[in-house]
């Protein structure tokens, strides 16, 4: 399970979602060249992105094929990346089990 939260420069959690995204082959196939910043996830590790890379990453999301991720999903992280857009010094965090 890959979970959503936005940190602070120090760490702190500032927001978290309530959905996760289960690894599967949806999300590991996805193609690098269409989906780069979502292509990166990597189940079982970290992965942060800072306000430029968010920008892209919201890009990406309306563009997911059916059954990549759940609809709670998708809107949280499209709610959680504004709330990095419309801060200062925040971070996504896609953070795996």
């Amino acid at each position: 399970m890959i979970n959503l939260q936005v940190r602070s420069e120090s760490g702190a959690i500032q927001a978290r979602a309530e959905h996760g995204v289960v690894w599967g082959p949806e999300l590991a196939r996805l193609d690098h060249s269409v989906f780069p910043m979502l292509g990166h996830l990597l189940p079982y590790a970290d992965t942060a992105f800072n306000s430029r890379q968010v920008s892209s990453l919201l890009g990406e999301v309306p563009r997911l094929p059916p059954g990549v991720v759940t609809d709670e999903f998708a809107s949280e992280l499209l709610e959680l990346g504004q709330k990095v857009l419309d801060g200062q010094h925040l971070y996504l965090w896609f953070v795996g089990d």
